[in-house]
C-alpha cells in the first residue's frame, strides 16, 4: 500500500494518520511499542523528504499478514532527488539535524538505494525482535554510525 506525499510540511501529519488506519487492520496494535517505533520512522523519512527534497514523494508501507509470525515491517519512502544522505553532526542546541540517527537507532535495518531520477529510504522493524542500535545497512554494505546524525539533502 502506497500514499502519495505532496512536498508540504502538512503532510507528515497525514501520513502518520494514513499509517495508524494502515495497522489498525494488520493486526498491530495501536499501543504496541512496535507501532509507535513506527509511527515516529513515518514522521522522520517523510519530513526529510518532504522539508530536504522539496519534491513530491511515495509512503510505502508493507505489513505482515494478521497470522505471520515472526514478521517485518517494510517502511518505504521514494522521492524524486537524486541526492543522497549525507551524515552529519548536530551540535546539541540545533533543532534539525536527527532524523536518520534516530532511525538508525530504532530500526532493525535501513538503508537507501538510487530509484530512477531520484531515490528510495527504507527501514525494517522486526515484530518478534527488538531493535538493535547502531547497524545500518546502505545498498548493501554494513556501516556503524553511532553518535552521527544524518540528513537525507
Amino acid at each position: 500500500m502506497q500514499l502519495e506525499i505532496r512536498p508540504d510540511p502538512s503532510e507528515v501529519g497525514r501520513a502518520r494518520r494514513w499509517a495508524r488506519s494502515r495497522l489498525a487492520g494488520s493486526g498491530i496494535g495501536d499501543d504496541e511499542p512496535l507501532a509507535e517505533i513506527l509511527i515516529l520512522l513515518v514522521s522522520e523519512l517523510v519530513t526529510n523528504a518532504v522539508v530536504h527534497t522539496g519534491c513530491p514523494a511515495v509512503l510505502r508501507l508493507s505489513l505482515p499478514l494478521l497470522e505471520a509470525e515472526p514478521a517485518t515491517v517494510r517502511l518505504e519512502v521514494a522521492d524524486r532527488s537524486e541526492r543522497a544522505p549525507v551524515p552529519r553532526c548536530a551540535d546539541g542546541e540545533e533543532t534539525g539535524g536527527r532524523g536518520l540517527a534516530l532511525v538508525d537507532g530504532l530500526a532493525d535495518r535501513w538503508g537507501w538505494s538510487p530509484e530512477g531520477a531520484g531515490k528510495r529510504i527504507w527501514c525494517e522493524l522486526d515484530r518478534c525482535g527488538a531493535p538493535r542500535q547502531g547497524t545500518a545497512t546502505y545498498g548493501g554494505g554494513a556501516s556503524a554510525y553511532e553518535g552521527l546524525a544524518f540528513e537525507a539533502v
